[in-house]
């Protein structure tokens, strides 16, 4: 018999989101892409330089520079105040971070309990690792924040992990403290590990970022990221952090495994970072604010659609009701008027009948934008009536 290949890679197909961007053409306004339109901190990028001149180009111990795990495992410990050095391992990404953790938490055939909408690499990650993503509701009109008993219905024997997600892609929601504690609750009640994406935790609009961490649960592993902190993200480089020691243990192992270490140079400027420029997200995060503002209004104008303010990210993520469409057809409408945004499908079937639009480009293209997208949008009602 002639070699193949694993059932697990033909099982994988592109996300709708990188589908849109092959087809967009060169002078599509660009909605799709969640990547802040900002360069890091000069201080970064100047101390990224002067590493690799004073000879930071060799392998690190897999957990990462001493220093700078101490710096993070630091910026969190007014939640954890047990934190230290070895709380925190440096990956490549929080995608790498990802796998890592459910590689040292997920047997064949184990379950996770996903959000729906979600990031597209959630489900396929929990699949590399042979187990099942069993997806949850996160419902519009519940501002996208899940009902613990629908939680409920979804546990069985199998289950090990949930995976928590605010402030969310794609749809910008963040949670209370009160909101937080019932879903710690629920974990806790079945002994489940928590797994909390917090990637934009320093995008928060009107109040503070509402951790996982310090909520008196300690089966918590948190994924982050400087990609969006601080407009790194093709640098590639974010973090895992636990207050459980066993843990960090078993997820650095993974991580030693996946990618031996991260970036040398890398880490010393993402340090320079943190040590100097600490405002920057603050200011990206101004800037954010008032496009979240010109974009929600604009969108809410529009017949057939509603879109909540978001909390936190640089996403909306409105629902759109025009002639039947689904959010891949319209999403197609949009990209023929020169609009690239994402279809709601994209982020699983609850994410249809809405479309992902990510508010990383100047407001003069937002206002342009949203020109062409209503005119979309009252293109296919003409049609309708």
């Amino acid at each position: 018999m002639m070699a193949g290949f694993s059932d697990r890679a033909r099982a994988l197909k592109p996300t709708g989101i990188r589908r849109m961007f092959d087809m967009a053409g060169d002078d599509a306004i660009q909605f799709g892409l969640g990547e802040p339109d900002f360069q890091p901190p000069k201080v970064a990028i100047d101390e990224f330089y002067n590493a690799m001149l004073n000879g930071h180009n060799k392998y690190t111990s897999t957990g990462g520079l001493p220093k700078l795990r101490r710096k993070i495992a630091d910026s969190w410990k007014h939640l954890e105040p047990g934190l230290g050095e070895s709380s925190v391992c440096m990956t490549m990404s929080g995608t790498n971070a990802l796998l890592d953790i459910f590689l040292a938490i997920v047997n064949p055939d184990d379950e996770v309990l996903i959000p729906e909408p979600y990031f597209p690499l959630y489900p396929p990650d929990v699949a590399i690792c042979g187990g099942r993503a069993i997806t949850y509701p996160c419902k519009f009109e519940n501002t996208f924040v899940p009902d613990v008993e629908d939680l409920e219905m979804l546990v069985t024997d199998r289950t090990v992990a949930i995976l928590y997600n605010f402030p969310s892609n794609p749809t910008g929601a963040t949670v209370t403290v009160d909101q937080r504690d019932k879903l710690v609750s629920f974990a806790a009640k079945h002994d489940l590990w928590i797994v909390t994406d917090e990637v934009y935790d320093k995008i928060v609009y009107g109040g503070d970022h509402v951790s996982f961490l310090g909520a008196g649960y300690d089966r918590v592993i948190m994924l982050n990221s400087f990609s969006k902190t601080f407009a790194m993200t093709g640098w590639r480089i974010g973090y895992v952090l636990s207050p459980n020691s066993e843990a960090m243990e078993q997820v650095t192992k993974m991580q030693y495994y996946v990618t031996a270490c991260s970036n040398d140079a890398m880490q010393y400027a993402v340090l320079a970072a943190m040590e100097q420029a600490s405002d920057y997200p603050d200011k990206m995060r101004e800037e954010f604010e008032n496009r979240r503002d010109l974009i929600c209004s604009r969108l809410n104008e529009m017949e057939g659609v509603s879109c909540h303010v978001p909390d936190g990210a640089f996403y909306v993520f409105p629902k759109i009701e025009v002639n039947s469409m689904t959010s891949e057809e319209l999403a197609m409408e949009m990209l023929s008027e020169g609009i690239l945004c994402s279809p709601g499908s994209a982020f699983g079937e609850a994410g249809e009948g809405h479309l992902r639009f990510a508010y990383t480009i100047s407001k003069e293209d937002i206002d342009r934008g949203m020109d062409r997208v209503a005119r979309v949008i009252q293109r296919i009602s003409e049609k309708q009536d």
